[in-house]
C-alpha cells in the first residue's frame, strides 16, 4: 500500500523554512500523528501534547527479538510510534513474511511508521560506492513503503572520516530526495555527531536548505548534538518544517564529551542534557514531532525488553508533563 503524501509542498522558500524562524505553522506529519499531536492553533490552553513518543527499536535491538515481537512490546508499553531498522524488515522479508501483513501489524497495533533506520552510502565521493549506495536506498524506500513509512534516516554513512563540502553534500542529498519522490518517502539528512560530515545541527541545516527541495529535513539527536558540539539552543533558529522525528536519550555528567560513545546513553532524564529547554523551545516553536527514544545501552539489552520499553514511555511522558508548565 502506498502511504499518504507526508508533506505537502512548503509554500515558502526552504531557506525561509529552514532558517528564518518562520511560524508558518503548518506540521507537514502524517494525518495519523497529526491527530495526536493536535494540529490547531487556536485549540484551548488543554490542548493535547505536541509530542508524539516513539520507540527505535535499538532501544530494544539487543534482545534479538524480531520486528513482529517489537511492535507488540510497542504497543503494550504505550508507544504511538516507532522507527524500526531496515535490517529487521529485510529479514522478515527474507524469512518469508509479507510486508503487507507486517503494514496490518503496525496499523492494527496503532503504531505510525515515522521513520526506520539504514546506513546506504548516499554521500561519498566514490562513484561506484555512491551509486550502489543509492539503489540501497531504492530497495530499503520501496520495502518502507510497503509497511506504511513515510520517512527514512539518512546519515553520512561511510563518509564520516574526511569533511566533504557542505554543497557537494547538498547536491547529493537532493538526489536522494528525488528518489525519495518516487517512493513517498522521505529522506532525513541525519546529524551524526562523531562524523567530520554532517556532524553539527548548522551544517545540516545549511544541507538541508541548499538541496533546495521542498522536502528536505533534518533528523537531530540530543546525543549526536552533544557530541559534535552544537548547542540544542540552535533548534529555536529552525522551523517546525525542518524537523519531524527528534532522536532522544540522554548521556552523563563523564566521561567528557570527547570520549562519550554509544553504549553511553541512558534513558531521558537520567543525565545532564537540559530536557527542560529543549522540549519547551520546540512547544514554543510549534513543531510537531515524533521523541523516538534510540538507546544502544548494553545493560539495557540485558533486561526485558517490556520493562525497558514501558519505563523509556514513562520517562518521556515525566519530560513532557515537565514541559508543560
Amino acid at each position: 500500500m502506498t502511504p499518504p503524501e507526508p508533506f505537502p509542498s512548503a509554500p515558502i522558500s526552504r531557506r525561509a523554512a529552514l532558517a528564518g524562524g518562520l511560524a508558518a505553522g503548518a506540521c507537514t506529519m502524517g494525518p495519523t500523528l497529526r491527530a495526536a499531536a493536535g494540529n490547531s492553533a487556536a485549540q484551548s490552553p488543554k490542548a493535547e501534547s505536541p509530542f508524539v513518543i516513539g520507540l527505535n527499536t535499538s532501544t530494544i535491538r539487543g534482545q534479538k527479538l524480531g520486528i513482529v515481537k517489537e511492535i507488540e512490546i510497542a504497543a503494550e508499553a504505550g508507544f504511538q510510534g516507532m522507527e524500526p531498522w531496515m535490517d529487521e524488515l529485510k529479514r522478515y522479508e527474507s524469512e518469508g513474511g509479507s510486508l503487507a501483513d507486517l503494514g496490518k501489524r503496525f496499523r492494527d497495533a496503532g503504531i505510525r511508521v515515522e521513520s526506520a533506520i539504514d546506513f546506504f552510502e548516499w554521500v561519498v565521493d566514490d562513484d561506484a560506492r555512491r551509486r550502489k549506495g543509492l539503489e540501497d536506498a531504492r530497495r530499503s524506500m520501496d520495502i518502507l513503503r510497503k509497511v506504511g513509512g513515510t520517512r527514512i534516516a539518512s546519515p553520512p554513512s561511510g563518509a564520516t572520516d574526511a569533511a566533504l563540502p557542505p554543497l557537494k553534500v547538498a547536491e547529493r542529498y537532493r538526489a536522494l530526495l528525488e528518489i525519495g519522490d518516487q517512493f513517498g518517502v522521505v529522506p532525513q539528512a541525519e546529524v551524526w555527531g562523531f562524523s567530520k560530515t554532517l556532524s553539527r545541527l548548522g551544517e545540516a541545516a545549511e544541507v538541508a536548505i541548499e538541496a533546495g527541495h521542498p522536502k528536505a529535513c533534518i533528523l537531530p539527536d540530543v546525543f549526536h548534538l552533544f557530541k559534535g558540539g552544537s548547542s540544542l539552543a540552535g533548534i529555536r533558529l529552525l522551523s517546525p518544517e525542518s524537523i519531524h522525528v527528534f532522536h532522544v536519550n540522554d548521556y552523563p555528567a563523564s566521561p567528557p564529551r570527547q570520549k562519550l560513545n554509544d553504549g553511553d546513553r541512558i534513558f531521558p532524564g537520567d543525565g545532564v542534557a537540559p530536557y527542560g529547554t529543549l522540549l519547551r523551545d520546540l512547544r514554543a516553536g510549534g513543531f510537531r514531532v515524533m521523541l523516538s527514544l534510540e538507546l544502544f545501552n548494553r545493560e539495557l539489552w540485558k533486561q526485558d525488553p517490556h520493562v525497558v520499553a514501558r519505563t523509556g514511555v514513562q520517562k518521556l511522558k515525566e519530560l513532557i508533563r515537565a514541559s508543560e508548565s
